[in-house]
């Protein structure tokens, strides 16, 4: 039996594939830490995990749900961008939610894309956006991002570009792996550059809460619904990950198309997870204050580890990551493979997320202090 041609495009997830040879050293009784990936260690709130033990009794909590999901759920969601980005958006048009904003890539890809089209995508990025865009026969077009302009993308040289093909331009801000803060500015440029071309401008924004204290959405800037979508996520903000909650945001022409994909590929989102979602978007910002405090404390040990490592780092990038820089003698890859070897610590090579992604390395703050301070022991 042959595979489809379209596998021969993309490769297995590097994490899946690094995360066994890991677990194969763990296995072994080899003393692993993982600083490689982001997986939130922490609970959920209390009153999460109440809402959805409840929930098992409800007379609806185990039938087919809405593929638009609970109407209280969307509203949650628009109230919850209202009270913190002070975007109002219309819950009944405006805002599907997803089984996590990485079904959102591919529905949105699904939606917009013909074989042969083109897709702006950061380098470095999430490499999602790159394998969904390959297993849909179209094509990424790279476009730099590098430290020296603060990991955001230079309009002038993106003008440069052939942009006659371009139907999507992914963005995320703030950045992953970089950690990069978005601005205002750059947000109106690049709604601008998109308005012009006519792209469907994509930000991916699941840690906008993480570290910190300025969260902004693209779609505060006027006019954004007209070319802009944000896709967003409670895995970071809640610590619910493995419950698969996302949302994608826009205007109702657009929302309208990718539920056309979604509904076909699922039977909506089972009721009890979106009952806790809803809970967890009622959280005051003492939930958001203790959650940073965590990570707070431990991104200080984290940047101890990477000085022990001659690394060097920026202090003002938020997220749930510290994006590091290596010594120049250095590669990414044999630099996470030696310490790997040598003191079974992993973490993440840069050039995962691209080219530009060479000579850099990124520590996940999922991880305890306790093993964090041990890392920092080991070297």
């Amino acid at each position: 039996m042959e595979f489809a041609k379209r596998l021969h495009s993309v490769e297995e997830y590097y994490f899946s594939k690094k995360l066994k040879e890991v677990n194969f050293l763990k296995a072994s009784g080899k003393p692993i830490i993982n600083l490689g990936i982001g997986s939130p260690d922490l609970q959920p709130p209390s009153q999460v995990i109440r809402v959805i033990k409840e929930s098992m009794s409800d007379s609806n909590a185990h039938k087919y749900q809405s593929y638009q999901g609970l109407p209280e759920l969307r509203s949650a969601i628009t109230k919850f961008y209202r009270t913190h980005f002070n975007v109002f958006l219309n819950d009944t048009t405006e805002v599907l939610p997803l089984m996590g904003s990485k079904e959102g890539v591919m529905h949105i890809s699904m939606a917009f894309l013909n074989a042969g089209d083109q897709v702006l995508i950061p380098n470095p990025g999430y490499p999602t956006y790159t394998s969904v865009t390959r297993l849909l026969e179209a094509e990424p077009i790279f476009y730099d991002l590098n430290e020296g302009n603060n990991w955001c993308p230079k309009i002038e040289d993106l003008e440069k570009k052939d942009l006659s093909k371009v139907k999507i331009m992914w963005i995320s801000y703030p950045h992953m792996p970089t950690g990069a803060k978005g601005n205002l500015k750059n947000f109106k440029a690049l709604i601008a550059f998109a308005k012009r071309h006519n792209i469907l401008l994509v930000n991916d924004n699941p840690y906008s809460f993480i570290l910190n204290n300025k969260p902004q959405s693209i779609l505060s800037v006027e006019g954004a619904k007209e070319v802009c979508l944000e896709l967003n996520s409670l895995s970071k903000t809640f610590n619910m990950a493995g419950w698969r909650v996302g949302m994608v945001l826009g205007k109702y022409e657009y929302i309208n198309a990718i539920l056309k994909v979604k509904s076909n590929m699922d039977s909506g989102m089972f009721y009890g997870i979106q009952k806790g979602a809803i809970e967890a978007l009622k959280c005051s910002k003492l939930w958001f204050l203790s959650l940073n405090n965590v990570y707070e404390q431990r991104r200080k040990l984290i940047w101890k580890l990477a000085t022990k490592l001659n690394c060097t780092y920026q202090e003002d990038s938020c997220g749930l990551f510290v994006w590091a820089k290596l010594p120049t003698h250095f590669k990414a890859e044999a630099f996470i493979d030696k310490l790997l070897k040598e003191h079974y610590i992993f973490i993440a090579p840069g050039t995962v997320f691209g080219s530009n992604g060479e000579g850099y390395v990124r520590f996940s703050l999922c991880a305890s202090e306790e093993d964090i301070e041990e890392a920092i022991a080991r070297v």
